[in-house]
């Protein structure tokens, strides 16, 4: 069922959306919000969805928590925060070229990532089998939640209150390591392609992780030169950069690689995606959400040099033993401080009190009320949030 919705009223097409292509997603595209606002005067609908997402908490916690590396291993490695910042330059540089709204594009690659738990896809697997009794947990449909309820910005209503089309880019988002659901999302209208924006979204978080994941791995030393020059992608890119810059450090080879390769991508996606466009009789915004399947991707070649690069790194990375030693401290502390608040809720601070209160008066504090309470609580944490809370509950020499 689609939700109702208040479009933007009285919003002609700007100078920016009048240079965008026919099949480009304008504010006169937009289904609106779910709750009535009036206009900005000098900021379209997915600009001022852009500046909330920024100014949210969920958006600030995003700096402590990481992606593969827990936060105290080293300033240097990426975080959420700036991998969220990675994949809204790359989807802007391909909208940018494809005349696309650039906007759009990056409202839903900073929202990506809100939902995600400390500690990375351990955290995110661990706090899903915790849950499992009760619904699970994806961070697709956590990050719903905060920019719809969760975050407490505004009198007027709960959320953030973000357009369609940023919502529904964060509800499609999918990778590897993401497959959402599409219990109760119908909505979202599943059988519709999202704009073509948020696809380019969907793909910049995978040339972002994949590509700057060789970079942390190299600095952590789990990955070598002589494994990675087996790679097409990284073979082909490190002997130009030889070729060129033969007598400079190791590491900035690495570095000089690296930007060919998302170069590279960015390419492929643009090209591929122009084809697809062409060959498939695409011009307008409708046709777009009529398509039988997404028209963004990777080439052939393309495609097959990414799915190399992602074994690669599933095999000599992700599970290497160092990852794997963290990743299964940080499950043991998710599951530990979820278990402990589940049996005795009185020991969760004021705010989750607060909620089990007003369950309680609507007669509706279920177990499964209660654990998405607790869910939503640690998901909330960052990477040393979540260590402190460990400690505090497990502690008996440390402060509650």
């Amino acid at each position: 069922m689609a939700e109702k919705i208040y479009p933007e009223k009285n919003c002609p097409e700007n100078a920016y959306e009048s240079t965008l292509a026919s099949y480009a997603c304008r504010t006169a595209c937009s289904r609106g919000r779910v709750h009535e606002e009036a206009e900005s005067e000098h900021r379209n609908p997915y600009q001022r969805d852009r500046d909330r997402i920024i100014h949210s908490t969920a958006f600030r916690r995003l700096e402590y928590k990481t992606q593969v590396f827990v936060n105290h291993e080293g300033d240097h490695y990426r975080t959420r925060l700036t991998h969220s910042i990675e994949v809204a330059q790359i989807a802007r540089s391909i909208c940018r070229s494809m005349r696309l709204h650039e906007d759009l594009a990056e409202a839903v690659a900073l929202a990506h990532d809100l939902g995600h738990t400390p500690f990375g896809h351990s955290g995110q697997d661990a706090l899903n089998a915790v849950m499992k009794p009760y619904g699970g947990f994806e961070h697709n449909r956590q990050s719903l939640r905060i920019v719809e309820k969760l975050e407490h910005k505004y009198a007027a209503f709960p959320g953030l209150n973000l357009s369609y089309e940023t919502r529904e880019g964060i509800v499609k988002h999918h990778s590897a390591y993401d497959t959402p659901s599409n219990r109760d999302l119908a909505r979202f209208n599943l059988h519709e392609q999202p704009p073509l924006e948020a696809q380019i979204g969907n793909l910049a978080d995978e040339i972002a992780y994949n590509n700057h994941d060789i970079d942390d791995g190299f600095r952590a030393g789990m990955l070598g030169i002589e494994d990675l020059r087996q790679l097409a992608l990284f073979g082909r890119f490190y002997a130009e950069v030889e070729s060129l810059f033969a007598d400079v450090d190791e590491r900035l080879k690495v570095n000089e690689t690296v930007r060919r390769m998302i170069n590279f991508l960015i390419i492929d996606v643009i090209e591929e995606t122009s084809r697809r466009i062409k060959a498939a009789g695409v011009a307008d915004f409708a046709d777009v959400r009529a398509a039988r399947q997404p028209l963004v991707g990777f080439s052939q070649t393309g495609k097959k040099m990414n799915g190399e690069l992602k074994k690669f790194l599933y095999r000599h990375m992700y599970r290497h033993y160092r990852v794997a030693r963290m990743a299964n401290k940080a499950e043991r502390v998710i599951r530990e401080i979820f278990d402990v608040y589940l049996h005795t809720p009185a020991m969760l601070p004021p705010h989750q009190q607060a909620e089990m209160t007003i369950a309680r008066a609507s007669e509706s504090l279920s177990p499964e009320r209660l654990a998405r309470i607790i869910a939503d609580y640690i998901a909330s944490m960052t990477d040393r949030y979540a260590l402190e809370e460990h400690e505090r509950l497990f502690n008996i020499n440390t402060r509650a």
